[in-house]
């Protein structure tokens, strides 16, 4: 997100950083992959309760006479209740605008108070969900989980930079990478801030892989979400209080944890308190020898604050290619469907004829499919490429769309019930569908957009691209079951069709950005068929300030630097 000014790390000094694994470093692991966990754990449990008996006669009695009706035309439209789907949606909401509020706190009092607030934010909800005696205090209850959210993502990014680089990174003069232990836990976090900070951290050419692991941090949340609902929906009539509340757990562990971090090196630099960052960042090294890492987070510092405008940069021309990308990629994400499956699959089993504990366990098993198969992203995705992908992807989602789709218009609705190979069969094919998005669009929506921005725009281009996310995450979940209701089993066709714009999208305008060093991305633009005709042919500086111009000479352009000095140019090789 916007605030706290994320800047390069590392500088050119890494392989001269030292230190080693300290409490610090565990804690922050700790904390950052309850965060994780709670942001899946939120997706999932929703659709879960939902569909359990006992929380629609207590909070949603309409809807639960209406879903006992089998009228020929309310097959789809059992659950079609905008009071139901606010319950799911407003959590999203409640994170966007909590976000932008969260920006001035993490940057004014620093990243411990915001870590704090987002726990303590999480265990206020989770409470009012679990005691929750009306409607009101349970969309309350929502809406303090998406504040936790909204403050928790402000943090993790530039905690871990000051308390976790040498452990998520360590460069030898030969270039060569070495995981640590701290490395795989230290990924579990938000997905608002993680890509970006990943994305700067990682060698290019394993930044994909790397990146794509906080997604498998969300999935398995969303697992855990429909494990605990498949189990307390027995217990009656106050499982469901049970799996709300249990999202306490992981708020308590970062809440905790919180209480036992230190503010950041970073954070204390950012605020000018040099003496006291350089003398936390020996306390968390473990070693004295801290002088290459202290310069680097004070000139990235200095980089950060010389940033004065960077929204305002960021609809200039040479930005144009990544703010279209910023914004397109997170709208089609969402219009993928998946997040329909996610947050409603226990309801949409339900509504396509499956029992209680049959659609639990059907999206039991869509869970661990989404969780699996990350990992086929995570191992191809810095070998095969992002497009290729998304491409491959795109074919596998539409074709699964469109069986589900004719499936359902044969075989479901009014007269019609689906016998139980059919049933099964529209499993296995959500489950293919559950796939092919979990090893493409899922991690690669949040990885290309953290990847592709120079360092003036990246802050403005990430919040960019978490705000149209949590935007459009918040609309898809307020207006699935009535999408459901009203277009019944087209509801599948038509995010069949937007798979296809989106895949043509993606072929037409999307370079491969596999291995590209972030700070030579701009060269892929400028080699792109597209894009080479919209943003300059090379920069033009003003003082500090980048200007829009093009050269008539192409060849010109990709072997000159031009200088605007005075009234005249200075031109100087690269």
């Amino acid at each position: 997100m916007a605030g706290g000014g994320i800047v390069e790390g590392g500088g050119t000094r890494a392989h001269l950083y030292e230190g080693r694994t300290t409490s610090f470093v565990v804690i922050a692991c700790i904390v950052a992959a309850s965060g994780g966990l709670i942001f899946g754990y939120d997706i999932g449990i929703s659709g879960g309760v939902t569909s359990m008996d006992d929380f629609l006669v207590k909070f949603f009695p309409v809807v639960e006479r209406h879903k006992n009706q089998s009228t020929k035309d309310q097959d789809y439209c059992k659950y079609d209740n905008q009071k139901l789907t606010a319950f799911t949606s407003s959590l999203y909401l409640a994170g966007l605008v909590a976000s932008f509020g969260a920006s001035g706190v993490t940057r004014r009092f620093g990243r411990r108070p915001s870590i704090l607030f987002g726990g303590f934010s999480f265990l206020i909800g989770a409470a009012l969900n679990a005691a929750a005696v009306n409607l009101p205090m349970l969309i309350l209850g929502r809406i303090m989980l998406g504040v936790g959210i909204g403050f928790g993502n402000q943090v993790i990014s530039p905690l871990f930079y000051g308390l976790l680089e040498n452990n998520m990174k360590k460069i030898d003069q030969k270039g060569e990478f070495r995981r640590t232990l701290p490395n795989y836990c230290c990924r579990l976090l938000f997905p608002e801030a993680v890509p970006l900070y990943l994305s700067e951290m990682a060698p290019a050419k394993l930044r994909g892989g790397l990146n794509i692991m906080f997604q498998f941090a969300i999935n398995i949340g969303i697992l855990a979400a429909n494990l605990i609902n498949y189990g307390t929906a027995k217990i009656k009539p106050w499982g469901w209080r049970l799996s709300l509340g249990l999202a306490a757990v992981p708020a308590a562990l970062m809440f905790v944890g919180g209480l036992f971090l230190p503010e950041t090196s970073n954070s204390l630099i950012e605020r000018g308190h040099l003496e006291k960052g350089r003398a936390l960042l020996v306390k968390v090294r473990g070693t004295t020898n801290v002088d290459a890492e202290f310069e680097d987070m004070v000139d990235a510092s200095k980089k950060a604050n010389e940033v004065k405008h960077p929204f305002r940069n960021i609809l200039k021309k040479r930005n144009r290619p990544q703010l279209v990308m910023a914004t397109f990629i997170p709208f089609f994400q969402q219009l993928t469907g998946i997040n329909a499956i996610m947050f409603y699959a226990p309801v949409l089993f339900k509504t396509i004829g499956f029992g209680g504990d049959a659609s639990l366990y059907s999206a039991v098993i869509t869970g661990a499919v989404n969780a699996l198969a990350i990992f086929v992203s995570i191992f191809a995705v810095d070998r095969l490429g992002r497009r290729i992908l998304f491409l491959q992807a795109g074919v596998q989602m539409f074709i699964s769309q469109m069986v589900i789709g004719i499936i359902l218009g044969e075989k479901f609705g009014g007269s019609k019930q689906m016998s139980k190979d059919f049933g099964v069969f529209v499993v296995i094919v959500i489950c293919i569908y559950v796939a092919g998005f979990a090893w493409s669009w899922g991690p690669l929506g949040w990885l290309v957009p953290s990847e592709i921005f120079p360092l003036e725009t990246r802050s403005a281009g990430q919040s960019i691209t978490v705000s149209v996310n949590l935007f459009f995450t918040f609309v898809i979940a307020q207006s699935f079951l009535a999408m459901l209701c009203h277009f019944k089993y087209g509801i599948f066709l038509f995010f069949a069709g937007w798979v296809v714009v989106m895949s043509i999208f993606v072929y037409l305008f999307l370079p491969e950005t596999k291995s590209v060093p972030i700070e030579e991305m701009i060269n892929v633009w400028r080699k792109h068929w597209f894009w080479k005709q919209i943003i300059p042919a090379i920069d033009l500086y003003n003082g500090d300030e980048k200007l829009d111009w093009h050269f008539q000479s192409k060849d010109y352009a990709e072997n000159q630097t031009v200088q605007l000095s005075g009234s005249g140019f200075n031109k100087e090789h690269m």
